[in-house]
């Protein structure tokens, strides 16, 4: 145990956000500076558990009581060797990882949970400024050639695995930037994309090869694919977005989030001097209270909009557990983002009759009506119909599953019953040499699933290729440059 007493004796804090009239004004992280001393004390408060619920909490089987103890024993680096035994890319987590480990911690049953993201993200951060973070080079090739399609976490991760103990990897990306969503989904005060950059040229000093502008099954197709290649994984993401087919979709103005959120990120990468749907002078209705609407929120409001309003057809959740999510379960609690604190309102147990028109083919509001729940479904509220006003709106409801038009149709894999690439417990799909990762098997989920089912799926595919039941380690770090 790092420090016996302190989980009693040290309160938790984790670092306060910029002022909100500053941040509003830029694009950065909204966090400020935590210091390592400060830090220390927060590591100091696990208790090393003998039954560390947080590793069932972490999909990912983080080492976390291992490397708290070490950062309060002030030996970083190699509390980040621990922390990239499980995790390829923590700097993502820690950025973007709605942290059930916290739900989870032992200390969460009656305080304040260890801040385990808040010392994740320093650590990796630390490993980056110290220039620990160096390419692994495998030991030895085994000539086999293995293609990932996709370039989000999963992706990334089977890929870097895959690299790691010898094999030949291409990734193909049909953007013409390498990352997925991490790339054109989150946005730029969420996660700076230098964090992505400079693992991209981890990868590649280390021999993973990316292709992008290619979409796999139009410009490559299936039977070049399954030619040059041993085994395939795929790791395209569940990109099929929920609609909401409501009298007057058909509107100019009407956006589905992920048409809107890519094109602010083009203006941070010098693509684009503004974004083509822009917010500012307008008033922004967000409908999906979830974390990609926070998403459009914050950009909304960086982007100038004269009010925004995120509407949510479930009721407002309480404030803490319920005895519906007991510990140690992730509970559906109300939780306020940087982007809720920015700015807007939030309206819960609302639904969208219809969308208005201005008369010259663009939405000028929303009918809205209240609902209530009963017998599973939604109800209106007699007497709640009203308009609220909206130039701009944004479906923000989530996903359906993965594409199939194009590779999933040539490809011939079977699907499950919610629509995703159906696999078997080595990540294969019914397509022999064919594996999946992340959100095309297992539907939209968190950035930790998609980095853990990345490694389980390399390590299939190692066996499939070889044998080995296990990955071989990769040759100590080497001083080769990042590109």
């Amino acid at each position: 145990m790092a420090d016996p007493k302190g989980f009693i004796t040290t309160p938790r804090e984790t670092p306060s956000r910029r002022p909100v009239d500053l941040r509003l004004k830029d694009w950065r992280e909204v966090y400020q500076e935590f210091e390592q001393d400060r830090l220390r004390g927060q590591a100091g408060r696990c208790m090393d558990c003998g039954i560390p619920f947080c590793h069932q909490g972490c999909p990912l089987g983080n080492l976390i009581p291992e490397w708290n103890d070490l950062v309060w024993r002030d030996d970083w680096r190699d509390a980040a060797e621990r922390l990239h035994a499980t995790n390829n890319f923590p700097e993502f987590t820690g950025t973007l990882c709605p942290a059930p480990c916290e739900a989870a911690c032992v200390v969460g049953i009656n305080a304040d949970p260890v801040a385990i993201k808040q010392v994740e993200i320093e650590i990796i951060d630390r490993a980056w400024d110290e220039g620990w973070v160096r390419p692994m080079l495998p030991r030895t090739r085994t000539g086999k050639k293995v293609a990932v399609v996709g370039s989000g976490p999963a992706g990334l991760a089977a890929a870097q695995q895959l690299t790691r103990v010898g094999h030949g990897v291409v990734v193909y990306e049909r953007a013409d930037r390498v990352g997925g969503l991490l790339r054109y989904g989150i946005p730029e005060f969420k996660m700076e994309k230098r964090r992505l950059d400079r693992r991209i040229g981890q990868m590649r000093a280390e021999g993973t090869e990316f292709r992008t502008g290619v979409n796999v099954g139009v410009d490559v197709t299936v039977e070049r694919l399954r030619a040059d290649y041993d085994a395939v994984v795929l790791a395209g993401g569940a990109t099929r977005t929920r609609d909401l087919p409501a009298p007057g979709r058909e509107l100019d103005g009407v956006h589905q989030a992920m048409e809107y959120l890519p094109l602010s990120n083009r203006v941070q990468e010098g693509d684009l001097a503004r974004a083509p749907i822009h917010a500012e002078g307008k008033d922004v209705v967000i409908i999906g209270g979830g974390d990609t609407g926070a998403d459009c929120l914050g950009t909304a409001l960086r982007q100038g909009a004269k009010s925004v309003t995120q509407l949510e057809i479930m009721p407002m959740p309480p404030a803490t557990r319920s005895d519906a999510h007991p510990w140690p379960t992730y509970p559906m609690i109300y939780r306020v983002s940087s982007a809720h604190e920015e700015g807007g309102e939030r309206l819960f147990s609302v639904n969208t009759e219809r969308f208005l028109d201005d008369g010259a083919g663009r939405v000028r509001a929303l009918e809205l009506v209240d609902v209530r729940r009963e017998d599973g479904g939604f109800v209106p509220v007699e007497g709640s119909s009203r308009e609220l006003p909206a130039q701009l709106v944004l479906l923000a409801m989530g996903f359906t599953g993965p594409e199939r038009e194009g590779l999933l149709d040539s490809l011939g894999v079977d699907l499950d019953e919610r629509g995703n690439v159906a696999r078997g417990g080595d990540f294969m799909s019914s397509v022999d040499g064919v594996f999946t990762a992340g959100d095309m098997g297992r539907g939209q989920s968190l950035i930790v699933w998609a980095i853990s089912e990345g490694r389980a799926a390399a390590a299939g595919v190692d066996r499939y290729l070889t044998g080995r039941d296990v990955l071989p380690a990769p040759i100590e770090p080497t001083d080769r440059p990042l590109t």
